[in-house]
Formats: structure tokens, sequence, C-alpha cells
């Protein structure tokens, strides 16, 4: 039996009905030419329920003691896996649209994960058009994160259509053989040389002094809360009551959509700023006109926790390896251009106080930080006392195209955990050319959900006129036509992303 470590404990001890805790992502297909859909997808099914050794913690269940998960939790390897039960294949009602598969995604990661069983699911769904498939997979998020779903789904992926896997991605083998990849591909590790190895005693003590580090980090945050540092954003402070910081229900709804990847970094850089921070400007602009929508937008700006992978590179044995920071989102400022440097500057003074730390310190202070938000989930104050407003997450994804046998991966999108006093989770994923957004939410918390797709358009396209990034078009001559259509609104049909679909 191996010991849980307390980070990972701590999405256990939060769990409940309404607040699952499990993570999941949908990824979308062509299938290749000249194939037998039935065939093909038969033998998908084949490789996934290959039930030869697992890696860790996929072949294995939780073993708790009398206290349950308020003691020591162990995983202990599953005697007798079912992968029958672990890997299902469903086809969507007709006629399969992305409105279908969206509800099916939806009604799936509603449910609780069952405790007795190793705690993940994958799902392989047929049925939709133009001879795409789709799968969807869950873990809890006690033995997976952001990062680690990305190195897992990724050991199955090719850049080559012609190349074949035959085992699961699941798989001791495809998890042994993926590191392998990773070791030839990353820079040789050089022989220590005679200073660094002097250098010993620097980083005993640079070890030693972690604690200082992270008490001055807390005393910065002590300084938010006595008013003497007005940049920098930390949990629970100045976090305002709104639609979605409200207590959750157990059922969810999920959308997604893809914007060029470019295109969103272009305009990130015309404010000096990085995909992170347009990213963050998007999505505050988008909730700012739901509450809006909802007249109930707060007088005080919404606060976003952005995660921070702590992940060492190379490294796919954490379950869990992250820090977080909390983000200003201007979302009380009506001028896109204003509101996107209040963003920057809170991630700036985020950013700023963190590189004061080593990883570890990191997490360290991201433990004492998050605390008081464990406390307010068991005791059900969260939504009384809310330690952000949403959760806004970007996870590095292939900038290559990628295939599954040569299947060709057209999208891969996030399916991650709103919780009280957070109703609605933005999380992100870089594909090949374009930024694959997953955004699930609290099905009676945030109604219309797909309408934040459409209001993350009108968002970027907003912050991209007031960068002058835009063409303006010419003014039309007094002897044409009246267009009854705003040329804002063809030009937001124009842009409309490859999902658009789905709203209709």
């Amino acid at each position: 039996m191996r010991r849980m470590p307390i980070t990972d404990a701590f999405f256990l001890l939060a769990e409940s009905r309404r607040t699952p805790m499990h993570v999941g992502g949908l990824n979308l297909f062509t299938l290749p030419k000249d194939v037998d859909d039935t065939t093909f997808l038969a033998n998908l099914g084949n490789i996934l329920r290959n039930d030869g050794d697992l890696r860790r913690p996929f072949g294995e269940k939780l073993k708790t003691g009398p206290l349950g998960v308020a003691g020591n939790i162990y995983w202990e390897e599953e005697d007798d896996m079912d992968m029958e039960y672990h890997v299902r294949h469903s086809a969507l009602p007709r006629p399969g649209r992305y409105r279908e598969l969206f509800a099916l995604i939806s009604r799936l990661h509603s449910t609780l994960l069952d405790r007795s069983r190793p705690l993940w699911e994958m799902h392989l769904i047929e049925g939709l058009p133009n001879r795409q498939f789709a799968t969807y997979f869950k873990a809890h998020h006690c033995a997976i994160d952001g990062v680690g779903s990305m190195h897992l789904m990724s050991s199955m992926y090719s850049t080559n259509a012609r190349n074949k896997v035959k085992v699961s991605p699941l798989s001791r083998e495809a998890y042994e053989l993926y590191k392998q990849q990773l070791a030839a591909t990353s820079a040789p590790r050089a022989k220590p040389q005679e200073a660094e190895v002097k250098a010993v005693l620097d980083v005993l003590k640079g070890q030693l002094g972690g604690t200082v580090n992270v008490a001055r980090v807390l005393r910065e945050s002590a300084n938010v809360w006595l008013g003497r540092n007005t940049t920098l954003a930390v949990p629970f402070h100045n976090i305002p009551k709104s639609a979605v910081s409200t207590q959750i229900t157990g059922a969810r709804r999920f959308v997604a959509q893809s914007w060029p990847f470019a295109r969103v970094r272009a305009m990130g850089r015309a404010y000096d700023g990085t995909l992170n921070d347009a990213v963050m400007a998007m999505c505050a602009g988008a909730l700012r006109k739901h509450l809006q929508e909802q007249r109930d937008l707060p007088k005080m700006s919404l606060k976003a926790m952005a995660p921070v992978s702590l992940r060492a590179a190379g490294d796919v044995d954490s379950a869990n390896a992250v820090g977080m920071v909390i983000a200003d989102l201007g979302t009380n400022v009506r001028d896109p251009a204003t509101r996107f440097r209040t963003i920057k500057e809170s991630m700036d003074a985020a950013k700023a106080q963190l590189q004061q730390l080593s990883p570890g310190e990191i997490q360290a202070y991201t433990g004492i930080s998050q605390a008081p938000l464990l406390l307010t989930q068991l005791t059900g104050l969260s939504s009384r006392f809310p330690a952000f407003s949403t959760v806004i997450s970007n996870v590095p994804g292939p900038r290559e195209k990628r295939y599954w046998n040569g299947a060709r991966l057209d999208g891969m999108y996030p399916v991650s955990i709103p919780m009280d006093g957070a109703a609605v989770n933005f999380t992100l994923v870089s594909n090949n050319e374009n930024l694959d957004f997953g955004i699930v939410a609290c099905r009676k918390s945030v109604p219309h959900l797909q309408r934040l797709i459409d209001y993350m358009e009108e968002s970027l396209v907003e912050l991209e006129d007031a960068a002058g990034l835009r063409r303006r078009r010419p003014a039309a001559r007094k002897s044409a036509p009246q267009v009854k259509k705003s040329t804002r609104a063809a030009s937001r049909a124009k842009a409309r992303p490859k999902l658009a679909g789905t709203r209709k």
C-alpha cells in the first residue's frame, strides 16, 4: 500500500454529492478515410479494455482506516479489475449534434465516482456527424491533475497518422514507453562541476531558509488585508456576492469552444500582456456580460483562482503538483482596455510574489492559504465566505497535429470542477493551432451556460477593437440600401469559432 499525500487527500475531504471532485476531458476525433466505422471503434474499445498491468493509481483503489478520509488514506492494488465497468461504449441519440454530445458529458460529469473501485472511467462515444467520434475520460482529482491528464492522453497519440498504438494509455507499458520518449527528447544531464559540489552547503541553507521565505510572502498577503497593498489579490479578500458565488447543486452543464491561438495571443501582445492575461480578459468580459444580463453585476470586482503547475519537466508520476494565484478580473470596469490593465497588474503582482519561492515553498504557501477553503467546504460556508469567484486554468497541450491510430485529433476540451462559491469553471488547453475551452458550471446557478461562449467572443472583439487590431469597414455610400444587421454583429458571425453549431 502507498500512503496518499495530504495535498491529494484534500480533494477527497472536500468532496460531497453536490461537489464531485473529479476532472475530465472531452476529445474529438475524425475517423481515418476508408475504414469501417464499427470495426475501427470496436478495435479502439478493445485497446482501452486491455486488462494488463495498469499504471498507478489506475489499477489501485482507496484504503482507509476507522476514521475514513479524515484519517490516513492509502492506495492498494485492485485484485479484481473490471475493465468492462471502467471502459464504456456509447452512441448519441439522433441527430447527434454537439448539443447532444454536451448534454451527455454534462450528465456523465455530474455523477460521483465509485470509491470502492479505481477512481476513473473512459467513455468511447459514436453517433456524431461528419465521421467524428469522441472520448470522455474522468478521474478523481486525488489521482491526477490537469497536466498529468495531458501526459496521460499524450501517451496514446502520435504526430504520424500511420503510427499504430496497441496498448491502453492507462497501461504500465504505455507509461514506461512514454517516459522513455520524454527522456530521449530532454537535454542530457551535465556532470556536476567542482563549484556545484561545493555549493551543497548553499542549497542546504536555502532549504532551511524556506520557512523564512514563506513567512515573508504571508506577511505580504497580510498587508493586502490591512489595505497596504491594493494590487495583489488573495483568497477571501473582497470577494463579492453574485450569481456565480453561490451554493451549487450536483447537476452540471458543459459547453466547449475553440479560438485560434494566434488571434488570442495577438490580442494579449497588443496590451503588452501574456496569453494568460488575454484569456483572463476574455473570461472577465464574458462574466461581466453574464451578470449584467442577470442584473446581478456587483460593484466589487470578481476574483479568479488560477492554478500554477509546479510539475518539473518530465515528471509524469506526481498526482498533483499545483499552486495557485488569485487575479482581479476587473469586472467592475466598463472599458475593456482598462480592465485588461487591471488583470495584468494583478497577475504581475501574483507572479512577483511566487518568484520569491521555490516549488516546494509555493506548495507550502498554497497549503496554508487554502486551509480556510477546506474548512469552509467542509462546513458548507463556502457560498457565504467564497475564497474566489471562479477558476480560470490554462493547461499546456500539444502544439502539433496529433492522431490516434490514424484518427485525427480535432479538439481537446477539459471538463473541470465548479464548487460552492465558484459555480463556473473555465479551463483551456492549447491544441495545435487552437485554444480549446471547456466551461462547466452548476446547472441551476448558471443558467444558459452556452451564452458565455457568445460573450467570450464579444469580449474578444471588444478587446481587439480597443487595441486597434480589427480593420474598420469603410463608410457605406449614401445610395447603398440600409443593412438591417449591424456591422459588429456581422463581424462576430464571421469570427465565430468552429463549434458554433452548439448554440443553434
